[in-house]
């Protein structure tokens, strides 16, 4: 009943892997999807690096979890220490992305300081990865300029408007008729791209934190059960044949 109840216990724990690991795999792929669509606002590239471990480690809590759901079925001394091994695998890289989930996330000034310079380079055509940026980056997180719209009044690109608009990118939905000109200045949308940018950069650097938690508790779960699984290993008797 007792070793019943521990394979019980590994199959929940494992199906918990499983879950863990998408949702971790998921934080990994949301950062590197932000870095893709606003890479000319960093630094550098270092900022991908916990959702390189991030993936790293959802990839072995796949592996980890399908193994223990195949060893909460039968018995393997060796596949219950290559569970285990996998495990602590899985707790180095989660442990490397959260530590460096946390270096980023405290860093965040000099991480996005560019984005003045990309800001100020802003033309408005089309084939200009800077412009396509800028209006991307204004129309998804609904900000406008670096800390709000005035911003804009100091560009060029301004000054060849006549000093009358600011980037259609800028205006709030909710307002169909904006055209964005600055005397309707309560159109445009009041936040700057730099607070938005940070807070969503800080949501999933700070989620992936938690996922590293999520996967330790699992993670000792799984061990402890395992672990009673090897102690409790029926041994084999071995009889020796007398030929005589």
């Amino acid at each position: 009943m007792r070793r019943n109840a521990l394979k019980t216990t590994l199959q929940l724990t494992s199906q918990l892997l499983w879950v863990v690991g998408l949702v971790v795999g998921l934080s990994g792929v949301y950062l590197l999807m932000k870095y893709r669509h606003s890479s000319l606002f960093f630094t550098h590239i270092y900022i991908i690096l916990p959702a390189v471990f991030a993936l790293a480690s959802a990839v072995f809590l796949l592996a980890a979890g399908c193994l223990g759901s195949w060893l909460s079925l039968r018995d393997s001394t060796f596949l219950q220490g290559l569970f285990v091994y996998l495990l602590v695998v899985v707790f180095c890289l989660e442990s490397t992305a959260s530590a460096l989930a946390y270096f980023h996330s405290i860093k965040l000034d000099s991480e996005i300081a560019p984005l003045s310079e990309v800001f100020q380079k802003y033309t408005g055509s089309s084939q200009d990865p800077n412009s396509r940026a800028v209006d991307a980056t204004q129309e998804e997180l609904q900000c406008c300029g670096v800390h709000d719209y005035r911003d804009w009044l100091k560009t060029s690109w301004f000054n060849h408007t006549g000093g009358l608009y600011v980037p259609h990118s800028c205006c709030n939905s909710t307002f169909p008729s904006c055209n964005g000109t600055v005397n309707q200045q309560w159109q445009l949308n009041q936040q700057g791209c730099q607070v938005k940018l940070e807070m969503t950069l800080q949501f999933v650097l700070s989620f992936i934190n938690w996922c590293s938690l999520l996967v330790l508790v699992v993670e000792v779960v799984s061990i402890l059960t395992v672990t009673q699984l090897m102690r409790d290993q029926p041994f084999m008797e071995h009889q020796v044949w007398d030929k005589t």
